[in-house]
């Protein structure tokens, strides 16, 4: 395991540049891992994430009977497909604070049927997981909640389903609506499965990447918009053999932002203008900004072109990319708003909350609301230790407030509790080192 001091202390750097390789998708390896788990046949997957939230679920698969193995060094291995079924039964099941890893598994494990524990750290606990119950049970899952209804622990049971059409929320997590589309094919047996979404669907880019990784692994899913999708008739998840994971879009953020901010060029490498992940959609929000991108089949790369200007936008379609903006804007030219962020509020912090804490350490006039957040530049950006909150994306979007006009002022930024990167980005604080120059050469 690698080691973390209890916090770090960053150089102010006055310029950015250089390449960073990504880390695979936390959002694609997770999928992917169930999806290899529950496929007939052998999955080789290939840069598969390094994190905790991976090792959740490569934990909870061996623990229901999932044969996979590690290649060597590698981030690659080797799945054995279960043929759509868990070998073993019953199982006490730590998710950590994965959500990429409880929900789906959730919904999974309620259709096969068996006596499973789940559960994780306290936070975890703390983050709503009702309405993808709700569905479930009103088919004939059986889940009871072992603490506070609507959020984890949950135990489930052999329930009897009998689904053609469920019904789900879509406007607390698109994880809900992710669960039961990767679970519809374990129950359209013998008629078509169709999910409805009720209110409005949030977070749409992360569906896309649940339907075209369903249909990496076999399964077309038919779509009416967003209101309706239907798993057909005898659907069976099969191995594609070989499945290449992408770079984490939403960790490419962080290294962009860093190249608008603080001159540039910065290239990131693993995930480009083909990306199935729609948090590749952060380019836009950089160029509104009046940064210089330019992008490539498997590389995106941002410069600086001079003050960055204030943005007024909307936000749902890249929640976490987002963030990454509120710490941009720091360095805007006026206030800057984020709008339709409600979902902050039920991820691994009160994300809306935390920010808005942390920017006004730095000097920053914030106003927070129910689901936006206006950003008011300081005229210097002022020396702070930054609380983290157990939020891996917390650390990382800080790290941006060493650069430029942290460091002709001569403060210091102080990451408290740095190793949350662990969750998704272990090596982040290496890799953004690599970048951040404290010269002007």
């Amino acid at each position: 395991m690698k080691h973390y001091p209890h916090y770090l202390e960053l150089q102010p750097a006055m310029r950015a540049g250089g390449t960073v390789q990504l880390p695979g998708s936390k959002s694609i390896s997770n999928r992917t891992l169930l999806l290899a788990a529950l496929a007939d046949g052998t999955s080789h997957i290939h840069d598969l994430l390094a994190s905790d939230d991976t090792h959740v679920m490569l934990m909870a698969l061996q623990a229901l009977g999932i044969q996979w193995q590690q290649q060597g060094e590698s981030q690659d291995y080797v799945v054995q497909g279960g043929k759509g079924a868990f070998a073993q039964h019953e199982a006490d099941l730590f998710m950590g604070n994965a959500g990429t890893a409880i929900r789906p598994l959730t919904a999974a494990l309620a259709v096969l049927g068996g006596d499973y524990h789940l559960h994780g750290v306290a936070r975890m606990h703390e983050r709503p997981i009702g309405d993808l119950v709700d569905a479930l049970n009103a088919i004939g899952a059986q889940i009871e909640y072992r603490g506070t209804p609507g959020f984890p622990p949950l135990q489930i049971r052999r329930g009897h389903i009998h689904a053609q059409r469920m019904q789900v929320r879509g406007n607390v997590s698109s994880q809900f609506l992710t669960a039961l589309l990767m679970a519809a094919p374990l129950m359209a047996k013998t008629w078509p499965v169709t999910i409805e979404v009720v209110g409005e669907l949030i977070s749409k880019p992360y569906i896309e990447i649940t339907l075209k990784l369903m249909k990496r692994f076999g399964v077309e899913v038919e779509r009416d918009g967003w209101r309706a999708f239907t798993v057909p008739t005898g659907s069976r998840y099969v191995s594609p053999g070989d499945v290449h994971v992408e770079g984490d879009a939403s960790s490419a953020s962080y290294f962009l932002a860093a190249g608008a901010i603080a001159g540039g060029p910065v290239r990131v490498q693993g995930v480009g203008e083909d990306s199935i992940q729609g948090d590749v959609r952060f380019v836009d929000a950089l160029r509104q900004m009046g940064a210089t991108i330019t992008t490539g089949p498997n590389w995106l790369e941002a410069k600086s072109n001079g003050v960055l200007k204030a943005i007024d936008a909307d936000f749902n379609h890249i929640p976490d990319a987002a963030m990454t903006i509120a710490v941009a804007a720091l360095y805007a030219d006026g206030p800057s708003t984020l709008r339709n962020i409600g979902s902050w509020r039920v991820k691994e912090t009160d994300r809306i909350a935390a920010m808005a804490t942390e920017l006004r350490k730095l000097g920053a006039e914030v106003e927070e609301g129910a689901d936006y957040l206006r950003v008011t530049p300081p005229r210097a950006i002022a020396g702070a230790a930054i609380d983290t909150y157990d939020d891996h994306r917390m650390a990382m979007c800080f790290s941006l407030a060493s650069l430029n006009g942290a460091a002709r002022a001569g403060n210091r930024i102080r990451i408290n509790d740095p190793k949350c990167v662990a969750k998704t980005f272990p090596d982040y604080f290496d890799a953004f080192a690599q970048i951040a120059h404290n010269n002007l050469v």
